[in-house]
């Protein structure tokens, strides 16, 4: 009731033109009244327990919205947005005449890669002189000079003047002879390999005996027998008591222009490894790395009796390198991988490891593989996830997954 003058006192309720109960000066409404309608003005004991409305940024931090963001985008990959398929048709007609000025460039771009398989070819004589030099003296087939052992760049740190061999004349090379200290350098192809990451992770150490004795690694641009663009690499080795090779060679075919498809036109990035072919390895008896043998225990279902049965299994090695990888049994998407895998290794080794093998083998320069560090680097955001304790997983269609309850 009004207590003065017919004003409503503070604790009498307010009602508006609708009868509903609204707010009096104080901001509260009578406690013994339930209207249905609340007013945006709410009580201070209220707003302690009713949130904001959720800011973007608190919207997107959430596991459920952000599924259903990235379902709509999944939606939409490889869709066409229709603008091209809009445009008028005399539009239409001078984006075909673009497309096939950059039909032409790739094509002229394929010819470029053939000519300079061509000039590599002429220059690889050039280098194979130093190649073969570079062979001799981590042999110790011959001596360097003192003339050809100052580094042009900068001294080695600790370099001094009683490192100089007296007994080589300046401008001479000195044959080799009995060695009274250390031939040579020593595990020189083997540190060099250790250092590249990617390589480094194919040596077992039961590999490195063996390759101890890898004494220098070719590059033979199309080597003769076949008609189509190609390189070799060869692993010349000195006897040993693995196998009776002296020679493991590695031949990868190349394709130098992209086929008449619109992917490979797009994607068009210089030749490519087509196919490759290993080699057969004389393993001496019971010296083979690539295989091991396991024995099994089998217990006979109704006689009860137990046996061991030997099997001989694959055995991670560098020198599965080697094989044809036919042989192996892989399904047509495992040969695509693998011919991936064999494509990176085989470049690395003719554009990067044979011609700066020694800035490898001091560390100079750098081993680690850059797609090995993305995906390490992805890999780590993996396990962030996993820590989470608000990552919740994502499925293909844009879903949260709810995993399953499993009973101790």
């Amino acid at each position: 009731m009004s207590t003065n003058g017919g004003e409503p006192g503070p604790e009498t309720p307010l009602t508006n033109h609708h009868g509903d109960v609204r707010p009096n000066e104080s901001g509260d409404t009578d406690p013994n009244e339930s209207g249905e309608v609340e007013s945006s003005e709410t009580s201070p004991s209220k707003s302690r327990n009713q949130k904001a409305p959720t800011a973007l940024p608190d919207l997107l931090k959430s596991p459920q919205a952000l599924a259903a963001i990235q379902g709509k985008l999944q939606a939409l990959v490889g869709q066409s947005s229709g603008y091209i398929e809009n445009l008028p048709t005399e539009v239409k007609r001078r984006v075909d005449a673009l497309r096939n000025l950059s039909l032409k460039q790739v094509r002229l771009e394929a010819k470029f890669y053939e000519e300079v398989h061509e000039l590599e070819k002429k220059y690889m004589k050039d280098f194979q002189e130093l190649y073969d030099k570079r062979r001799d003296i981590v042999t110790g087939d011959v001596e360097p000079s003192d003339e050809e052992c100052k580094w042009e760049l900068s001294e080695w740190p600790e370099a001094n003047d009683e490192a100089t061999i007296e007994e080589v004349k300046d401008g001479e090379t000195a044959e080799k002879e009995p060695c009274k200290k250390e031939c040579g350098i020593p595990s020189f192809w083997l540190t060099t390999m250790k250092n590249i990451q990617m390589i480094e992770e194919m040596i077992q150490d039961h590999d490195e005996p063996i390759l101890e004795h890898l004494v220098d690694i070719r590059v033979v641009l199309d080597c003769p027998g076949h008609d189509v663009p190609n390189f070799c690499l060869e692993f010349h080795f000195s006897g040993n008591d693995y196998f009776n090779n002296k020679l493991l060679s590695k031949l990868y075919i190349l394709d130098y222009g992209p086929s008449d498809t619109l992917d490979d036109v797009v994607n068009y990035e210089g030749p490519h490894v087509k196919d490759f072919v290993g080699c057969k390895i004389d393993w001496k008896k019971g010296k083979n790395v690539t295989v091991k043998t396991i024995k099994k225990k089998q217990k006979h279902k109704s006689a009860g009796q137990t046996r061991t049965v030997t099997k001989t299994v694959h055995n991670d090695s560098f020198f599965n390198f080697f094989q044809d990888p036919r042989d192996g049994g892989n399904e047509e998407d495992g040969l695509e991988q693998l011919l991936e895998s064999e494509a990176d290794i085989g470049t690395m080794f003719r554009d990067r490891i044979v011609p700066k093998a020694v800035f490898y083998f001091t560390g100079e320069a750098d081993g680690e593989d850059e797609l090995d560090d993305e995906d390490e680097e992805e890999s780590g955001d993996d396990e962030d996830e996993d820590d989470d304790p608000d990552y919740e997983p994502i499925g293909e269609d844009g879903k949260i997954k709810t995993p399953e309850c499993r009973q101790q």
